[in-house]
This record gives C-alpha cells, structure tokens and sequence, in this order.
C-alpha cells in the first residue's frame, strides 16, 4: 500500500503496530461542515471546547474512519480504529507532516495532537462550538453527551444505525445551518495522538487525519517528540 492510498482511505493490506500485516477498512461517516475554516480537532467529552484547529478552506467535507483487523488470525476477531480522515481532496497524496499551530509548524521533532481521556476523537467546525453548544460546557457531560435518554450522544455512538457502532455524526444541539460533531472510538483509548495533514504533487492538501498510532509506528512507542521518525516510519512501511 502506497503513502498516496494510506491517507486517501484505501482499504486493503498495511503493516500493523502489531507486527502483521493487517486488513484496513474504510467507513464513510459522511459529511461535516467548515464554514468558517477552522477545523477542530479534540476528544469531544473532554475538550469540544479547547480543540486543537487546523486552517482548511471553507466549505463542508467527507470524512472517513479506517479500521484495522489487529487480530493474529485476521479474522475480524478484534478491531481498532487507525485513523479518522477528513478528505479535502481526491488527488494522489504524496506528502505527509504534522499539522501548524497558530504560529506556525511544530518545532523540530515534535508535533501537534489530540489528548484522548474518554477513548473518543471527534472533526467539527471549533468555531460552530460557541454558537451551536448550550450552555457551559461544565454541563454539557449530563445535558448532551450522557443524559440517559434516546438521542444522547453516548446512545448515538453505541447505536449499530445508521453509521457503524462506535462512530456518530451528530448535529450540535442548537445548529442554526446544521453545525456537526463527527466522531469515533480512538482505537487504542487513551493516550495523544498525532494531527497530520497530507499533499498533494503541488504543495495542496488532501487531508487532515488523526492518526491513532494503529498503523505503521506502535502507540506509545516513541515519545511526543519523535514526529520525525514516526512519519519517517509510516512513510518507509507503507512503501
């Protein structure tokens, strides 16, 4: 599998953090809005409000999960999340880096990502947050995401319909142009995980992903200051 298929959301074989070489499968959890060009990036029952953003051109997206059969025998016995996709563009992907900061590129060796504390990683507009959330997110745990009733964004998730269980595409609660959360389970849990963004030949992005650290370098393997060997790594595995 080339680097170009790895982050455009091919299915098919990749090396596995495992040390087999896995089934990826990609799931479409259709489509999130951008109007305002910020794209955020976060564990949504922890940080919605606090996200790390990245600058994308206005507009509304595809985004995807990819999930990898981890098991010894690949018989779909256990399942992770890889990495969750926003596809900017459907041009062949020949360069990946971590994600800028609001001042610019990470440092050397080191790069921006996402704090998981509730095993979930979510895409949503950061901008929509203010606007589209109620109240304060103080007590958003018990009025939106956990109130115990249908349509709670934990009953959401754990639904088999319509998007695979585990994942949801959730209009915020007071969405006036249809302002939406789109979200996954984390594939390893808790930990940090790295933002990358993908290229095309011409320097234009293809994509945003979080990389939950499933495919091409162990989770936790390498400290938070290791982005240059880690992609270095993804790069050579993948071909």
């Amino acid at each position: 599998m080339q680097l170009s298929e790895f982050f455009a959301g091919a299915s098919g074989p990749a090396p596995l953090v495992t040390g087999v070489r896995g089934t990826l499968t990609v799931h479409d959890l259709g489509t999130l809005r951008v109007p305002s060009g910020s794209l955020g990036a976060a564990d949504p029952f922890v940080a919605l409000d606090l996200p790390i953003t990245v600058q994308i051109p206005p507009g509304a997206y595809p985004v995807t999960v990819t999930v990898a059969d981890v098991s010894t025998e690949q018989d779909g016995s256990h399942r992770r999340e890889a990495y969750l996709s926003l596809i900017l563009s459907d041009a062949p992907t020949v360069d990946l880096e971590p994600v800028p900061g609001p001042y610019g590129p990470p440092e050397d060796d080191s790069y921006f990502g996402v704090a998981v504390d509730a095993g979930t990683v979510a895409f949503f507009d950061a901008a929509a947050v203010a606007t589209s959330m109620p109240g304060d997110g103080d007590d958003w745990y018990d009025d939106v995401f956990d109130t115990g009733e249908p349509g709670s964004w934990f009953d959401i998730m754990d639904a088999d319909a319509p998007l695979p269980a585990g994942t949801a595409n959730i209009e915020m609660p007071l969405a006036q142009a249809g302002e939406n959360v789109v979200l996954a389970h984390s594939g390893w849990g808790d930990g940090f995980y790295p933002v990358v963004q993908t290229r095309d030949a011409e320097g234009r992005l293809t994509g945003v992903h979080i990389d939950l650290r499933v495919v091409g370098s162990a989770p936790d393997a390498e400290p938070t200051g290791a982005a240059k060997s880690w992609i270095a790594r993804v790069k050579r595995l993948l071909g």
